[in-house]
Order: C-alpha cells, then sequence, then structure tokens
C-alpha cells in the first residue's frame, strides 16, 4: 500500500508546496533527450510532476501509481491531458513497448522484499522496447543518509496559499540492516490537525542493484552520479537486450 504522505488527499495536495524544488527531475528529462526516447513510462509518478514536465517535451507518456490521491493531484497539472495515467503498480500494467522506463527520487527503494523488486523489475523490461533503458536512482548506503532525518534537520514551517501555515518535521524510527523507518509529521495551522506517515526504504549496496537488474535480464551501462547530490546517490542506466 501507498505510503500515507501519498495517499491521503489532504498529505498529497501539500506535497508539492512543501517541496517546490525539483530540479532533481533536470538529469531525467535530459537523459530522455540523451537517448532519444519518445515514449515514457514513469513508474511510482507520484504528484505527476516529472510525467507532465515530459509531456511538455511531447513525449507519449504513461504514469503509473498506486495512490489514488497523488493521481488526483496530478490530474490537475498543466500538460495532465496529454499523459496516460494509470492507477496501480508496475506488475499491474498493459501491454506495452517504450523507449524510457523511469523510478526517480525514493521509489526503488520502497520496494522492500527482494520478491517485489524482482517483479517491478520484470514489469518494467516487459514494458521496454527491445533496446529500451530503465533509469533509477536509489541512495548509496554508505553515505548514511538516515543520519540526517530528525527533527532538528527538519523542522519547518511552510506558508501554502489556500492551505495556511504547515508545520513539519522528521523523525528517524528504526534502522534494521538495510531496512530504514522514518515518520513525517504535518500539522496544519488551520484547524490545529496533526498527521503521520510513516515510511520504510530499503538501502541496497550497488553490487546488490546489479544482481538484481540482471537477474531481470538487463545489461547494466552505466552507473552515474545524481549532480545535485554527489557521492549520496547512485543512478542506473540499464538497458533491456535489443
Amino acid at each position: 500500500m501507498a505510503d500515507p504522505i501519498f495517499a491521503e488527499r489532504r498529505l498529497a495536495e501539500v506535497y508539492d508546496p512543501l517541496d517546490p524544488d525539483r530540479s532533481d527531475l533536470d538529469v531525467y528529462a535530459a537523459m530522455a533527450r540523451e537517448f532519444g526516447a519518445h515514449s515514457v513510462l514513469d513508474i511510482g509518478c507520484g504528484t505527476g510532476t516529472f510525467a507532465c514536465l515530459l509531456a511538455h517535451q511531447d513525449l507519449d507518456v504513461t504514469a503509473v501509481d498506486p495512490a489514488a490521491a497523488s493521481l488526483e493531484v496530478a490530474r490537475t497539472k498543466p500538460g495532465a491531458d496529454r499523459v496516460r495515467w494509470l492507477h496501480g503498480y508496475a506488475v499491474d500494467l498493459p501491454p506495452l513497448q517504450v523507449d524510457l522506463a523511469t523510478m526517480t527520487a525514493n521509489v526503488a527503494q520502497v520496494f522492500l522484499t527482494d520478491e517485489d523488486w524482482a517483479s517491478t523489475l520484470l514489469a518494467a523490461h516487459a514494458a521496454l522496447r527491445p533496446g529500451g533503458r530503465l533509469v533509477f536512482e536509489t541512495r548509496d548506503p554508505t553515505a548514511k543518509a538516515w543520519l540526517e532525518w530528525n527533527h532538528e534537520r527538519s523542522h519547518k514551517h511552510t506558508m501554502i496559499p489556500g492551505v495556511g501555515e504547515v508545520e513539519t518535521w522528521v523523525d528517524l524510527i528504526d534502522v534494521s540492516g538495510d531496512l530504514v523507518s522514518f515518520r513525517w509529521t504535518f500539522v496544519f495551522a488551520s484547524d490545529g490537525t496533526r498527521l503521520t506517515s510513516d515510511s520504510t526504504l530499503r538501502f541496497r549496496r550497488r553490487d546488490e542493484v546489479a544482481a538484481s537488474l540482471a537477474g531481470a535480464g538487463y545489461l547494466v551501462s552505466e552507473v552515474r552520479q545524481a549532480p545535485d547530490r554527489p557521492g549520496r546517490e547512485m543512478v542506473f542506466i540499464a538497458q533491456r537486450p535489443e
């Protein structure tokens, strides 16, 4: 199931205003151009920022997400009418043959079991045309990003038009091996409502990710750094063989 931050309508509606800088998506849009992609599958599209960005570049975009509330927000954005929105998971996709499949932000890390991760990779593989590419990022576990997930570093107040002030912070809940759990708290000043969203991410090592891709039939062509987070993110570029 999708985390409340994506599935709860009130939280989905403030997701973008609370994190307005999505320059991290520029590198993915640039890769779509680099690889000459005409069609893109955005897995875990959330509130649709990246899908709409690609649609504005005249690409044929299919976007899938299990959180209905996020998709409702996505459909209100400029360019949304040019995106094919699907409610569900990658394993639920209809037959596709796209040039590029993407998983941006933390999407690749929400698959906690080997089985779920493998089935997602296989579903993306089936949706790619021969020679098509899968591109995604995953946090490098050696950087231990979770050490910064605390109230002191994350606490802020954001004024959102039409909503009012929203107070937010994150707390680390648990680190068990490669599984890291944390809780976001949201307090709406307009009525005092306090909502929380618990999440868990899996931090896979580079060799683990590469092995899982090979097991799903991909060729790993390159592993890049995320330009905005060097040394902290691994951007995998894998290809379905011709």
